[in-house]
C-alpha cells in the first residue's frame, strides 16, 4: 500500500495533470485542437518514426552483445561473476555525460579509434559522428549493462544440469544451448529487450550530441515545446501519443510473453489458440525458428566430423568455451573502455578533452576541489541519492514482498509498479515541475528526492521480486514452528540471507539516482545544482577536462564502494 500510494500521489496525479492540459484550450476548458494539430504534423511522425527506430535497434543490438555476457556469467562461479559484474557495471559509474564525450573523442575522424587503425597501417575509417552509428555506438553501451543484468537474474534460475543430462543423451553442445537452454531463457531476453527499448525512448542527449539533425528523438521535440515555446499544451499531446505507443508495446508483449517476466517470472503458457492468438502464434514461430537453426547447427557439425572425425582417445576440447570467453571479453573492454580512456585525458595539461592527453597536471583536479559549485552539487547529489535509495527500499521491498508471497493479482501490481520505466523521464520531470511549482517543492532537496525515488522504486521491486523467486520460503516456516514470530523471523532469517540482494537493490536506486539528469533540469530550480547538472551546465558553455577530472573521481567513488561491498560479504561467508 506505501508504494502505490506514493506512486499515485508523486507519479500518477502529476502525469495526468500535465496530460490534462492536452485537451485545454488558451481560455480553458475542453479542445482537441492540439490533437489535431498533431495529425496534421509531418515532423512529429517523422521525429517519433526516428525515435521507435533508434529504440528498436538499441534494444536488438543490446540484447544480442547482453546475451554471451549474461550466459558467461551464470555458469562461472560465484566469485568470478562477481569480479565480471564490476566491469559490466562500469559504465554506471561514470556520468552518461562524460561517457558521450569520451566516445565523440573515440569516434571523431582524429580521434583515438583512428590513430590506433593508423598506427597499424589499416586504411581511415569513416567517420562514425553525428550519425546513427554513433547514436547506436553510444546508445548500446549506455544501456546494454540494464539488459545483462535483467538476463541473468533469469539465466541463474536455470538447472545447468539439464543442458548435461542432453549432453548425455547425445545431442550436440548446439543442439542441447538451442533446444534447452536458449528457451529457457527467452524470458530474460524479452524483459532485457523491452527494458532497454522503453528508456532508451526517454534518452536525448546521446543522440542530440552522437548524431545529426536526422537523429532527432521526441523528447527533444517535447523539451523544445516547453522550454522555448512555452505550449504546454501540444507538448501534453505529443506526450499522450508517446505513451499510448508504448502502452500498446506492453500489451503486445505482455500477450506474447507476459509482464511477470519483467521480475524473472515465467513466460505466458496459453496452450489455446483462441484464448490468446498473438502469444500463441509467437511460440509457434519462435519454435520453428529454433528448430531451424539446431537443424543448420546439426547438419554442420556431422559435416565437420566427415571431415575430421574425432579419435576415442582424444576428447573434443571445449573450443565453445573459450569462444564464449573471448566475444564476452571483447564486450566486457567495449563497456569498460571509455571509463579507462577519462582517467589520463582527466590529467592533461591541455584545455579540451582530446587523444593523446597533453602532458601531466593536477590542475583539472584542483580547480575541482576549488570551486564550490562542484562541491556542493557533489554533496547534494549523494544526499540525494541516499534519500532515494533508501525511500526506495522502504516502499519498494514490501511491495516485493507482497507480490511474490501473497499477491493474487501479480500481473497488475508489476505493471503498475514499473510504470514510470514505461514513461520517458522527461515527461516524469516536466510532471512534477507542474506540480511542485505550485507547492514550493522546486529546487529544495526533498523535491528531487521524491522524483529519484519515483523512478528507482520499480528497479528496486524487480531486483527484489526476482531475489524473493529464488529463496526458500520453507526457512522461514521452519522459524514459525519454533516459536519465532514474524519479525524475529525476519531480523534472524530473512534479512540476513536476502542482506546482499538488498544491498544491491539500494546499489542500484543509488546510481540511478547519482547519475540523473533529467529530473534535476527541471526540480533543482534556478540556484541549487546537482552533479550531473553542474556537469551538463559545464558542458553547454566548454567541454573542458574538468568534466573528465570530476567523471574519474566519481569512477574511483563508485568502484571504492562496490569492492568494500564485495570484501565486506566474502569477510561475511568466511566467517
Amino acid at each position: 500500500m506505501p508504494a502505490l500510494l506514493f506512486l499515485a500521489a508523486a507519479f500518477v496525479y502529476p502525469v495526468v495533470l500535465l496530460l490534462s492540459q492536452s485537451v485545454s484550450g488558451e481560455q480553458g476548458g475542453f479542445t482537441p485542437d492540439h490533437y489535431l494539430k498533431l495529425r496534421e504534423s509531418f515532423v512529429v511522425g517523422q521525429v517519433l518514426a526516428t525515435t521507435f527506430k533508434i529504440a528498436g535497434w538499441t534494444a536488438v543490438f543490446s540484447v544480442l552483445a547482453a546475451y554471451p555476457v549474461a550466459f558467461l556469467l551464470s555458469t562461472v562461479g560465484k566469485n568470478r561473476r562477481n569480479f565480471l559484474i564490476i566491469w559490466v557495471l562500469m559504465p554506471f559509474w561514470t556520468s552518461f555525460l562524460v561517457r558521450t564525450f569520451a566516445w565523440i573523442v573515440l569516434l571523431g575522424r582524429n580521434g583515438a579509434i583512428n590513430q590506433f587503425a593508423a598506427a597499424l597501417g589499416l586504411p581511415e575509417m569513416p567517420s562514425m559522428l553525428y550519425n546513427f552509428t554513433g547514436v547506436m555506438i553510444g546508445m548500446v553501451h549506455a544501456l546494454m549493462p540494464l539488459c545483462v543484468l535483467t538476463m541473468l537474474s533469469v539465466m541463474e534460475g536455470i538447472d545447468q544440469n539439464l543442458t548435461r543430462a542432453a549432453n548425455t543423451l547425445g545431442a550436440r553442445p548446439s543442439q542441447a544451448f538451442l533446444r534447452i537452454y536458449l528457451p529457457l531463457s527467452i524470458p530474460g531476453m524479452a524483459a532485457g529487450g523491452l527494458l532497454v527499448f522503453i528508456t532508451a525512448l526517454g534518452f536525448f542527449i546521446t543522440p542530440a550530441l552522437l548524431g545529426g539533425e536526422q537523429e532527432t528523438v521526441i523528447v527533444q521535440l517535447i523539451i523544445f515545446q516547453i522550454k522555448d515555446l512555452l505550449n504546454w499544451g501540444f507538448a501534453g499531446a505529443i506526450a499522450v501519443m508517446l505513451l499510448v505507443v508504448a502502452l500498446i508495446v506492453f500489451f503486445f508483449y505482455d500477450r506474447l510473453v507476459g509482464l511477470s517476466t519483467l521480475s524473472g517470472g515465467a513466460m505466458r503458457a496459453d496452450d489455446k489458440p483462441w484464448r490468446n492468438p498473438i502469444g500463441w502464434g509467437g511460440r509457434k514461430l519462435g519454435s520453428w525458428i529454433i528448430e531451424a537453426l539446431a537443424f543448420v547447427c546439426e547438419t554442420i557439425g556431422r559435416g565437420v566430423e566427415m571431415l575430421r572425425p574425432t579419435r576415442p582417445d582424444r576428447p573434443r576440447a571445449p573450443a565453445g568455451r573459450r569462444v564464449l570467453w573471448l566475444v564476452a571479453g571483447l564486450i566486457l573492454f567495449f563497456l569498460a573502455g571509455p571509463a579507462f580512456f577519462i582517467i589520463p585525458v582527466s590529467f592533461t595539461e591541455g584545455n579540451f578533452l582530446g587523444w593523446p592527453p597533453e602532458g601531466f597536471s593536477l590542475k583539472w583536479y584542483e580547480s575541482v576541489f576549488q570551486d564550490p559549485l562542484w562541491i556542493e552539487a557533489a554533496v547534494r547529489s549523494l544526499v540525494v541519492a541516499l534519500l532515494a535509495g533508501t525511500m526506495g527500499l522502504l516502499l519498494g521491498v514490501p511491495a516485493a514482498f507482497h507480490i511474490v508471497r501473497r499477491s493474487r493479482h501479480k500481473t497488475a501490481l508489476i505493471g503498475f509498479l514499473v510504470s514510470p520505466i514505461i514513461m520517458p523521464n522527461i515527461i516524469i520531470a516536466v510532471s512534477l515541475f507542474y506540480l511542485f511549482a505550485g507547492i514550493g517543492l522546486v529546487g529544495t532537496t526533498i523535491g528531487l528526492a521524491i522524483g529519484h525515488t519515483v523512478l528507482a522504486v520499480p528497479y528496486v521491486v524487480v531486483t527484489v521480486v526476482a531475489i524473493l523467486k529464488q529463496y526458500d520460503e520453507r526457512l522461514d516456516q521452519a522459524a514459525y514452528t519454533l516459536g519465532a514470530n514474524k519479525a524475529k523471523t525476519f531480523r534472524h532469517v530473512t534479512f540476513p540471507l536476502l542482506k546482499s540482494g538488498l544491498i544491491a537493490a539500494f546499489m542500484f536506486a543509488f546510481v540511478i539516482s547519482f547519475d540523473e539528469l533529467t529530473i534535476a533540469l527541471f526540480l533543482a530550480g534556478g540556484t541549487m545544482t546537482t552533479l550531473p547538472r553542474q556537469m551538463w551546465d559545464n558542458a553547454l558553455l566548454q567541454v573542458s577536462p574538468t568534466l573528465a577530472a570530476v567523471a574519474a573521481m566519481v569512477l574511483l567513488f563508485m568502484t571504492a564502494i562496490i569492492l568494500l561491498s564485495e570484501y565486506m560479504r566474502r569477510r561475511r561467508e568466511k566467517a
